[in-house]
């Protein structure tokens, strides 16, 4: 079980969101089940934690709640995880100064990743923030707000769908710039084709690669074989599927239903079960705005599905690469 540190200081900044010795025991052996990876210079259980939904509606403004926004964070620490993911431009700044409120000090073994090319307008719309200075820029602003000197990785998010160029060059020199001078431990890369991966890799070691990936679109199933064979994390965004209709054809599933009730479990822990079972570099963040939730999907971990659920899950959702 890994080091909670001190439980006294935890208490004082969560309040009432500590866990009993027996709850965290078990929790923590849910995310052991899950095993853990490489990400970079950091070792991290598979079972992360997404903070993106902490804002408010659309990623956009403060909390709903502001209170149980801190209290997932500290829930998520005490139960083991490890992993955090977050971006600036979640608020903008609001995710990034709860993280800070919830869990400053950091742990030593908590890996704080992040992403930048993207800036949100007065209205909430979501722009390109992409040249090159812009970058850096967006790397010291999740700095500032996290109070950190340094992040475990930040990922490079493209917006624009182009194919990998000189562009792509000068974007990734930037991350290359900003590790070698030490505000970052690791570069990722989030939203690419498998292109852009191999064009990177001759560039840069690359530690991580973020796309849309779950049962009802795995269009990225190349991007993920190729980072299997090179031993790189890959994060799945949208674990349950995107957008709505993709997300309801998961949970209102007959088959994740039937497979539930086999295995003692939820659909969405179905889902994410099978994105854990399907390769062991991939690494999960999940995100939610209630402790509620977060259990449920810190138990997906345990869940060990058989090859009759493989096989029913593969007639149901073929795999189908892009083109």
């Amino acid at each position: 079980m890994r080091d909670l540190g001190n439980p006294l200081e935890l208490a004082a900044r969560c309040g009432s969101t500590k866990r009993s010795g027996s709850d965290l025991t078990a929790i923590d052996s849910d995310l052991d089940a899950a095993g853990s990876f490489q990400l970079g210079s950091w070792r991290v259980n598979r079972l992360g934690y997404g903070a993106m939904q902490l804002a408010g509606d659309n990623v956009f403004g403060p909390p709903r709640d502001r209170n149980e926004a801190i209290r997932v964070l500290c829930a998520a620490v005490s139960s083991g995880i490890n992993h955090i993911d977050t971006a600036h431009y979640y608020g903008p700044g609001v995710v990034n100064e709860l993280i800070y409120e919830a869990l400053y000090p950091y742990p030593s073994d908590l890996a704080i990743v992040s992403k930048v090319a993207a800036r949100r307008d007065e209205a909430g719309a979501v722009l390109p923030y992409d040249e090159p200075d812009q970058l850096r820029a967006g790397i010291e602003e999740n700095l500032v707000t996290l109070g950190l000197d340094r992040l475990a990785a930040v990922n490079l998010r493209l917006m624009d769908g182009s194919t990998p160029g000189r562009r792509f060059d000068a974007q990734l020199a930037a991350l290359v710039k900003a590790r070698d001078e030490g505000l970052i431990d690791g570069i990722g890369l989030s939203n690419i084709s498998k292109r852009h991966l191999l064009r990177a890799v001759d560039e840069s070691e690359i530690v991580c690669v973020q796309n849309l990936f779950n049962l009802a679109d795995q269009r990225s199933i190349e991007l993920l074989n190729e980072c299997i064979s090179r031993d790189i994390a890959f994060v799945p965004f949208c674990p349950l599927g995107w957008p709505r209709e993709r997300q309801n054809a998961i949970l209102t599933s007959p088959i994740l239903s039937h497979l539930g009730e086999r295995l003692g479990a939820t659909p969405a822990q179905i889902a994410l079960a099978w994105l854990l079972d399907l390769a062991p570099n991939i690494l999960l963040i999940p995100g939610t705005r209630t402790r509620r939730h977060l259990a449920e999907n810190i138990q997906s971990a345990a869940i060990r599905l058989d090859d009759e659920a493989r096989a029913e899950l593969a007639r149901a959702f073929p795999t189908t690469p892009a083109s």
